[in-house]
């Protein structure tokens, strides 16, 4: 069995009936990722004692008959700025090089009370405020299409451990998209859960009011067990079918201005999902494009506030497209960021009646393919412009507060995002839409 490109629920299958040993998967994974020729672009730092002392502590459980979960003794990787007793979380930037936390995030300590293996920490874009992935400071992950691709961000280096087989599972997190881009652009389904669903105590904030965390993985399957594991309710995926779903596409905003590839492979993904029974409908958000304006005020200022203390004394160690982001929010009035607020309020409010009649929204989950690495270091003006399209359809998900899924299309860099108010509901319409486009 190649466990490098199995599942997370597929090996814990395995551990269950006895057919694979916590202990050696483990190791499995530790020595792909030491050994990887990228494999320092995708991790910061390779935690192996610690994993493989919760793997040892897996297998005697499972020997026991004592399992904790479906997925006890699977190894996963952790974005970097998850804090890990012991073990450096430093959130993509040298500002934090060399900060060592105390202890566990919330979600780290739930993961492995749930059994998972704590592999590692992966790369990310810098203090996570960036959608492309490109991060001079520490590293740019590879994209697993193409070598000159950017991997999306700001969780590319869990995107990656995934997709080239050195993670079976990975946890990200999601201000404007950084589970579900990165995923849609490395063939990864990316799960963002609503805003407040799992909490974030020991992890390194950007957005307060925005932040999330979730999964990114091989399958709707494998990211709805992990999102149990970081202590989501459980979701039956059993019999979820395309017949009957209803689905809207906006009129508003994210199907616009898309390029040849993400647009073709939208419409395929629509045309296969009304053959399998799907009812499909354009449907009206028209508070969908004040949201974004707003947005930019509520963004830019919840993340001043968060990084003002240790940037501002020596601004000049940020990378400068992030650092221009950042400055962006430093002369926020206290009037326009509460109108902000006020006005996304209200654009939530407006659109629970379309909502509430839909199983989900549909929308390509980037508007672009992936940029060309080399070309967006070398132009930081194509940088701004190319992290703001890339961003432009996850965001939707943020700023009207609904779940979201990123699911792989066949077209590479492409992918659909599914988005609705309810979680475990959306997972099943999720699960459903898998079975037909792969």
């Amino acid at each position: 069995m190649d466990w490098q490109r199995a599942g997370a629920a597929e090996i814990g299958r395995a551990i269950e009936a006895g057919r694979a040993d916590p202990v050696d998967i483990a190791g499995l994974f530790l020595d792909a990722a030491a050994c990887h020729p990228d494999g320092a672009r995708i991790y910061a730092r390779l935690t192996p004692e610690r994993a493989r002392a919760e793997a040892e502590a897996a297998r005697i459980r499972a020997r026991l008959g004592a399992r904790r979960g479906p997925l006890d003794g699977v190894p996963v990787s952790w974005k970097d700025l998850f804090d890990t007793a012991g073990t450096g979380t430093e959130g993509g930037t040298p500002y934090l090089r060399g900060r060592v936390p105390e202890h566990d995030a919330e979600l780290v300590a739930r993961g492995a009370e749930a059994g998972l293996v704590c592999l590692g920490k992966t790369h990310m874009t810098e203090i996570a405020f960036s959608g492309l992935g490109l991060n001079p400071a520490t590293a740019t992950p590879p994209n697993i299409h193409d070598p000159a691709w950017l991997p999306g961000g700001s969780s590319s280096g869990a995107a990656a451990s995934v997709a080239f087989g050195l993670a079976p599972g990975a946890i990200g997190s999601d201000t404007g998209g950084s589970v579900r881009l990165p995923a849609a652009w490395n063939g990864l389904v990316g799960f963002k859960p609503p805003w407040g669903a799992l909490p974030l105590r020991g992890a390194l904030p950007l957005c307060p009011g925005f932040d999330t965390a979730g999964p990114l993985a091989r399958s709707v399957e494998d990211a709805a067990l992990l999102w149990e594991a970081l202590g989501g309710p459980r979701v039956d995926l059993r019999g979820a079918s395309a017949a009957g779903l209803r689905l809207g596409v906006p009129r508003q905003v994210v199907c616009d201005d898309l390029e040849e590839a993400p647009a073709r492979a939208f419409e395929a993904a629509l045309a296969r999902l009304g053959a399998a029974g799907a009812r499909i409908a354009t449907v009206d958000l028209p508070a969908l494009p004040a949201c974004y304006p707003a947005g930019a005020i509520l963004y830019a200022a919840e993340a001043w506030a968060s990084w003002r203390a240790v940037v501002e004394p020596d601004p000049s160690r940020m990378f400068p497209p992030v650092l221009e982001r950042l400055l962006a929010g430093a002369d926020t009035e206290a009037a326009a960021f509460l109108a902000a607020r006020a006005a996304l309020e209200e654009a939530r409010r407006d659109s629970v009646e379309v909502l509430a009649g839909l199983d989900a929204v549909l929308c390509p989950a980037s508007p672009i393919l992936p940029p060309d690495r080399e070309a967006v270091a070398a132009d930081y003006a194509l940088f701004r412009t190319r992290n703001l399209q890339a961003l432009r359809n996850t965001r939707m998900a943020n700023l009207l507060g609904l779940a979201s899924v990123a699911l792989p299309l066949p077209e590479a860099g492409c992918g659909l995002l599914l988005s609705a108010p309810r979680a475990e509901a959306l997972l099943r319409t999720a699960r459903a839409a898998e079975r037909v486009l792969s």
